[in-house]
């Protein structure tokens, strides 16, 4: 993960953690094409060789956006192709975030609307600020959410409230996200970064292939029905009985130390 990028800044607090920071600032971090084949290939990256991250924090550059949506002053004037052109990039690049086996956490710094809220969304969780605030605009311009929002706001809010949310485009604010369950953290104003660098060390000193694990058998078991789901966890469950991670976890209880987890 050495890679630079022209919309993004990759930084590694440490070796077990990574930050991917939406850097376009100047335009509220508006995802752009090139921001889209960035956040491809650092997500295509992440899932194909970790490497020692455990885990990885997505945030926005500044204090006042997380992420505004799409760039509309790109999109302006966009032929019928081009934006379709694009907007593949864009679901790519959404479905690498979803299928990230290493955990994400969306350090929300400021407003989220549109593909923004939908690229949080498809986190594991989110740390907010207070100030922040959330919705998804697309209804009124002429189009609709089509990063995934339409299916992962209805599972983090029920359907009723998602219908409420995109159908009328109306924000609603970081308490409201809160109460509605959207969002597990509300800090205040510049702490979500070190809030959910807090949350990722934890996450980082537990076993990596069972953190994966668990993470796969919670994504994929919520598509199944309860018995396939719970088969599906028993088959996650038995791939870490023979590894190394395993052995060390109960050895080190047994000798009332702190264990070294290998990931493997």
């Amino acid at each position: 993960m050495s890679a630079s990028y022209e919309t993004l800044a990759i930084e590694r607090p440490s070796p077990e953690v990574m930050v991917v920071r939406l850097n376009r600032p100047e335009v509220s971090n508006a995802l752009n094409t090139q921001m889209g084949l960035d956040l491809l290939d650092v997500w295509t990256r992440l899932t194909a060789e970790p490497g020692e991250v455990r885990c990885a924090i997505l945030t926005g550059a500044g204090d006042k956006a997380f992420c505004g949506g799409g760039d509309l002053k790109q999109r302006n004037g966009m032929s019928v192709a081009a934006w379709k052109h694009q907007h593949e990039i864009f679901e790519r690049s959404y479905w690498a975030l979803h299928d990230c086996p290493v955990p994400v956490v969306a350090a929300v710094n400021g407003h989220a609307f549109a593909g923004g809220l939908e690229m949080a969304l498809g986190c594991d969780f989110i740390y907010a600020v207070r100030t922040a605030r959330f919705a998804l605009t697309e209804v009124t311009i002429g189009i609709m959410p089509g990063g995934t929002g339409t299916v992962t706001l209805p599972r983090a809010v029920g359907e009723r409230r998602a219908k409420e949310i995109i159908l009328t485009g109306r924000p609603f604010s970081a308490e409201e996200a809160l109460e509605w369950g959207m969002v597990n953290r509300l800090v205040e104003p510049g702490a979500a970064l070190e809030a959910a660098l807090e949350t990722a060390r934890i996450i980082a000193g537990n076993a990596p292939l069972s953190v994966r694990q668990a993470k796969k058998a919670i994504h994929f078991g919520l598509q199944m029905d309860v018995r396939s789901a719970f088969r599906f966890e028993i088959e996650a469950y038995n791939r870490l009985v023979d590894t190394e991670d395993r052995i060390e976890g109960v050895r080190a209880f047994n000798e009332k130390r702190k264990p070294v987890f290998k990931g493997r």
